[in-house]
């Protein structure tokens, strides 16, 4: 049977540091195998029930990875398209593939730019408080799109 669950949650890093929470929005919404969220988080809501709240450790392996060295480029900037006002933090795809990765301006170096293809949080263990506030059957709507539907319609 396919799972809708949906779940209030505080993200932190390492340091105590907050970096994400759905307090004030609705729940986060999301099909039970889809992906939709990262793996070490999803396998620790498994065997949640609505009401149930947890502190949950996700190691950086389960989250969004490690590090991967060979992502991390520095290329010249008359790479990048004439006229194009390169600034640190710009974030840009090489090509519209699905899954490619969205490379990050580091630092900039007279004509070296230094990008990064890592997910901002790789390498790193997340600490989330969550609470579930929704277990139900997914429709065949959500089946067939693949990813849960919030009040009204979409969750994307």
């Amino acid at each position: 049977m396919s799972e809708v669950m949906g779940f209030h949650y505080t993200l932190k890093d390492g340091e105590g540091n907050l970096v994400d929470s759905s307090e004030g929005r609705a729940p986060l919404l999301f099909l039970v195998g889809s992906g939709q969220i990262i793996p070490g988080l999803e396998k620790e809501l498994e065997g949640m029930n609505v009401g149930d709240k947890k502190q949950v450790e996700v190691k950086a392996a389960d989250a969004y990875g490690d590090v991967i060295e060979d992502l991390k480029i520095t290329v010249k900037k008359d790479q990048f398209p004439e006229g194009s006002d390169v600034k640190v933090g710009d974030q840009f795809q090489v090509n519209n593939e699905p899954n490619a990765p969205i490379f990050t301006v580091m630092d900039i170096k007279e004509n070296d730019v230094m990008i990064d293809g890592n997910h901002p949080m790789a390498g790193k263990d997340l600490f989330f408080d969550v609470e579930v506030t929704e277990k139900r059957a997914a429709t065949d709507e959500e089946k067939a799109h693949g990813h849960a539907h919030g009040e009204g319609g979409h969750q994307h």
